[in-house]
C-alpha cells in the first residue's frame, strides 16, 4: 500500500485540479442523498472493499472510508476528477486505502470485484450540453437518460462480491422498472430504498427530451406555479451469496 500512498500524495501535490475544474465538480443534492443512504445503512460500507464509478469530487468515497471501509477505488473518465478525488482523500487521511483510476466505467476494473459499488451518475434525459460552470456531459444521460445507467447495471454482475452491494441514485422518470429487470436477468435483485423530490431549475428543464417530460408529467415530475419537481430514488442492487 506504500506506492499507492505515494501515488495519491504525488497527485495531491503535484496534479491538483484548478479551481474552476473544482467548482464544476462540487457536491449536488444527489451526491448528500447518496451520503445519507450509506450513512443509514453504514454496515454496507464497514470492513468493505468499496468502488464508486463515476467518482467525481471523492467525496463519497471519503464518507465510504469514515464508514471503515477497507479499501476505496474511484473511476472516472475526467482528469480533473481523479486528481480532485485524490487530493480529497489524500487530505482526509484515506490514501493509505485508496486508488484513483481515470477510465471509463468498468474498463479499467477487469477481473477485480467489490463488496460495496455506487454510482451517481449522469441520468438526466438531454444531450450533452453546457450547463453552467458545469462539463459538458454533466447529467447528461442521452435522449432516454440511460446511456451510463445500463452500461453500469449490465456491467454490474461481474464486479459484485457472491453477498455484495450496490447503491446508486436513480431518477423515477428514466424507468426503474427497467432497471430492475436488467439486473434480475443477471442473478441481481434491486429495491428503492428512500425517494425525495429534486427542485428541477427551468433552464436544465428546457433542455429534457421531449418525450420523457410529456410522459412522466404528473407521474415522475411535478409543477406548482413556476416551480417543477422531479422523483428521485436510491436504489440498492444485491447479489446472492454465491452458496
Amino acid at each position: 500500500m506504500t506506492g499507492l500512498t505515494l501515488s495519491l500524495a504525488q497527485t495531491a501535490a503535484n496534479d491538483a485540479p484548478p479551481l474552476e475544474a473544482m467548482a464544476a465538480l462540487r457536491p449536488s443534492e444527489y451526491t448528500a442523498a447518496l451520503i445519507h443512504a450509506l450513512r443509514a445503512k453504514p454496515s454496507l460500507a464497514y470492513r468493505a472493499a468499496a468502488l464508486e464509478i463515476g467518482s467525481g469530487s471523492g467525496v463519497v468515497l471519503a464518507a465510504m472510508g469514515e464508514l471503515g471501509a477497507a479499501s476505496l477505488c474511484g473511476v472516472d473518465i475526467e482528469n480533473s476528477a481523479v486528481a480532485a478525488g485524490a487530493v480529497l482523500l489524500h487530505t482526509a487521511g484515506f490514501g493509505d486505502k485508496a486508488e484513483m483510476v481515470r477510465g471509463d466505467m468498468w474498463r479499467p476494473l477487469a477481473g477485480r470485484r467489490f463488496d460495496l459499488i455506487v454510482s451517481n451518475l449522469p441520468q438526466f434525459p438531454m444531450e450533452p450540453l453546457g450547463y453552467g460552470d458545469r462539463l459538458p456531459s454533466w447529467s447528461a444521460g442521452g435522449p432516454d437518460g440511460r446511456w451510463l445507467v445500463d452500461r453500469f447495471l449490465v456491467g454490474l454482475a461481474d464486479h459484485l462480491s457472491p453477498g455484495g452491494s450496490a447503491v446508486m441514485t436513480h431518477n423515477a422518470f428514466i424507468d426503474i422498472e427497467r432497471s430492475r429487470l436488467i439486473v434480475q436477468e443477471r442473478g441481481l435483485s434491486l429495491r428503492v430504498a428512500s425517494s425525495v423530490m429534486v427542485y428541477l431549475p427551468p433552464e436544465k428543464l428546457a433542455l429534457m427530451s421531449g418525450n420523457t417530460l410529456l410522459a412522466e408529467q404528473g407521474r415522475s415530475i411535478h409543477r406548482y406555479g413556476p416551480y417543477a419537481f422531479g422523483e428521485m430514488c436510491i436504489v440498492e442492487i444485491s447479489a446472492g451469496s454465491g452458496g
